[in-house]
């Protein structure tokens, strides 16, 4: 089992992010911790550090490559990071089953698909070097397939899940973990304004609670819960029409 020491995680302001960076804060560990809202995130910080642990907060658009670059970079020189959580993302059609705006699929695109190259690849060479790391990937179970509605964002989330499974195999080799991680319907802002049915929710705690266990045993994939898991699984083996 891996421990971790100097912990990045993206969109910490809400959600998963939050509740990881809530779970992950202890004494003798250091939180590098992002999101666009200020005043959350700010919240997150402060209630991290009361629970001991060092917190350096910056409100960052994950899109911003340069700014997303210098921060992490600066972070890293400090507190040589061995456990990156690429989290940050948005659905921005998910209640609309009409066809998206080209404007809102490169836009989703850009947060949740450079969003997440934007975090891993200012710190991979670093980490290939020191030959020590591990990178959590959050994709979902909506990357499996095409719903029929929030196209780019199962787009965007595929691409992630399946870019993650496949760097895995050469970073092996540089004592580098990959995870990617494919959550169901989590509490957060983002699961709340969804509309419809919302089957086997989970609690961020709970969820929190799984990725870190797997994490920390390099998990290849982290896909939770199981039911949903399967029901995605048997969608899959369904005729396509």
């Amino acid at each position: 089992m891996k421990t971790f020491h100097h912990i990045v995680i993206t969109g910490a302001s809400s959600g998963i992010g939050e509740a990881l960076a809530l779970d992950y804060a202890a004494p003798d560990i250091t939180l590098g911790l992002s999101g666009r809202d200020e005043t959350r995130l700010a919240n997150v910080a402060n209630a991290c550090r009361t629970r001991g642990a060092v917190v350096q907060a910056r409100t960052l658009d994950a899109t911003d490559r340069a700014a997303m670059a210098a921060w992490l970079t600066a972070f890293d020189d400090a507190h040589p990071v061995d456990l990156l959580i690429a989290n940050a993302g948005v659905s921005l059609s998910q209640n609309d089953p009409r066809l998206e705006s080209f404007d809102k699929v490169r836009r989703t695109m850009a947060i949740n698909l450079d969003g997440v190259l934007n975090t891993v690849e200012p710190l991979l060479g670093r980490m290939m070097k020191r030959r020590q790391g591990q990178i959590g990937l959050v994709s979902s179970l909506a990357g499996f397939f095409g719903r029929p509605s929030s196209a780019s964002y199962n787009a965007s989330k595929a691409a992630v899940r399946v870019w993650g499974e496949s760097i895995r195999f050469p970073l092996a080799k540089d004592n580098i973990g990959v995870s990617v991680i494919c959550p169901g319907y989590v509490t957060s802002p983002m699961t709340d304004s969804l509309a419809g049915a919302k089957p086997f929710l989970v609690s961020t705690s709970r969820a929190s609670r799984i990725i870190r266990y797997e994490l920390a045993r390099n998990r290849a994939r982290i896909a939770f819960p199981l039911p949903l898991k399967a029901a995605v699984w048997l969608a899959n083996l369904l005729p396509q029409r």
